[in-house]
């Protein structure tokens, strides 16, 4: 079991205040500075939370298809993968959506798509987002 925390310190109204990000247990990243606008608008530097679970997901399915073709017998020589996660003020996060373009020695089209599926499926990042109305997913060999 491993528990991961972070701390974000908020002043002000939801509209004009801003946040930060102040530290992350692994000292990985931070500090980050989160605001509305960051969420709504042009982020100017600032991260949002959708922003975050954006590199959570695409990190997530990245380890989840590696581990997967390796087990097929086909590790990934490479995997570039981008998420996009959309989020709708009033509605919330309504879409997170995957790319993946691969180099994959010794496997056939099929086999891929079926692994790069089945990663989106299993990826721990994806069952957290169950409630999200569409995870997408496209996949390519390069």
């Amino acid at each position: 079991m491993a528990d991961r925390t972070a701390h974000v310190t908020w002043t002000g109204s939801l509209m004009e205040g801003a946040g930060r990000i102040t530290s992350v247990d692994s000292g990985a990243f931070g500090p980050l500075d989160v605001t509305w606008a960051s969420r709504t608008e042009d982020s100017d530097g600032r991260t949002s939370p959708e922003e975050l679970i954006a590199a959570a997901h695409a990190a997530c399915f990245s380890m989840a298809l590696s581990h997967g073709l390796a087990e097929a017998g086909t590790p990934p020589e490479r995997l570039d993968v981008d998420a996009t996660v959309t989020f709708v003020p009033g509605t919330g996060i309504t879409k997170s959506a995957l790319v993946v373009r691969a180099v994959v020695p010794g496997i056939e089209e099929p086999a891929f798509l079926h692994a790069a599926q089945a990663a989106k499926e299993s990826c721990p990042v994806s069952a957290a987002l169950a409630s999200v109305p569409e995870i997408s997913l496209e996949a390519s060999l390069s």
